[in-house]
Parts: structure tokens; sequence; C-alpha cells
């Protein structure tokens, strides 16, 4: 997805972690594409843009960065008009995802055959709770562990709780999460150690 406003329209749709390029900014993004081959690599990715050439020039980023059979391509058609937030059409006068009705992004999806795709969820699936119990959320050090865990995942360091937590259980299972978090408290206790802190 390109912008905030067309990830409310298809998280209105579809129920599946949904990720922003903001726009021509993943291009200078190290974080967000690693974090984007990262979910190719372990369950696929949907690549659904604006039908306009800035759409066409992310959609073509992201194949170029990611293993093509890890990748399915949703199109929506040239639709023309103006989106209702908006005061004037877009430079070439298309709607983007955003504009379109609801039913040309659910037979885009049905074209590229994933809008009912079986997704495999996790046996334990991770919650709030799980980070809240690890540490890392809501205690004095959360921060700094969460940070780590970011890094050792190499993730984006903005990510929100919430977006932490839909990442992690696309990528990961409640046991492994448990096991780097005990290796990263481990190496902080180490540290202390060596530190005399």
């Amino acid at each position: 997805m390109e912008g905030k406003y067309d990830k409310i329209k298809l998280s209105s749709i579809i129920d599946a972690p949904i990720i922003q390029t903001d726009g021509f900014g993943i291009f200078r993004d190290k974080e967000l594409q690693r974090l984007i081959r990262r979910l190719a690599q372990t369950r696929g990715i949907l690549v659904l843009t604006d039908s306009d050439s800035a759409g066409f020039k992310i959609r073509n980023f992201i194949g170029s960065t990611v293993d093509r059979s890890q990748i399915f391509h949703a199109y929506i058609p040239d639709i023309y008009g103006k989106e209702r937030r908006k005061t004037a059409p877009s430079k070439e006068g298309k709607l983007g995802v955003e504009g379109v009705p609801e039913a040309v992004i659910v037979q885009a999806l049905e074209h590229a055959g994933v809008l009912y795709q079986q997704v495999e969820t996790p046996e334990r699936p991770i919650t709030k709770t799980d980070l809240y119990t690890l540490g890392l959320s809501g205690k004095k050090d959360s921060a700094a562990k969460r940070a780590a865990l970011l890094r050792r995942f190499e993730l984006p360091g903005r990510l929100s709780a919430n977006a932490l937590l839909t990442v992690l259980n696309c990528i990961s299972s409640y046991e492994e999460l448990a096991r780097i978090v005990q290796e990263i408290e481990g190496e902080e206790s180490d540290v202390q150690n060596r530190t005399g802190v």
C-alpha cells in the first residue's frame, strides 16, 4: 500500500497485515525494504498500488528487491475521477486504491488469486500480553529491549507496538520470540557484569 488512506480502505476489505510504502519513501527506507523482503520470504506478499505511473514505479521497485516467486500482483483498473477527500483529481486523473469501489478491489484480489487464500496461522499467536510479560512493553527497560529485538529481526525501528505484534505473528513463533528475548537479556546481563553497571 502506498499511503494511510489506501491502507484504511484495504483494511476494511481484508484481514491481513498491510504495509504502507508511504509513496516513494520506500526507495530510501532500507529498514522497510528489509521488512518487506522478510515478509516475502516468510509468507509471500501481495502488491497493490494505484494504477498511475507512481504506483507502477513503486510496484516495479518492490519487484526488483524481492524474489518474483514470492510476490502476487493485484491491479486496479484505470478509473478516472477524484477521491472525496481531495479538492482536485490526481495528476493523471485516475482514482487510487482509496477512491475505487470495494467491489473493484475485491475483483483485483480475486484475479491475483489471493482473496480466499488460506493463511497459515501460528499454533500459539503472540499477544500484547506476551509483549508485556517478555518485557517488551510497559516496563522500565522495555524500549531498549524492544530496540534490540527490532535489530535482531532487522525490522524498522519505528514500528508501533501494534505493527510489531502483526509482524511478529508473520515471521516468528512465540517460542522463537521468547528464546530471542532471553538471549537479549543474557547479552544485557553480560554487558552489565563487564562494565559493573
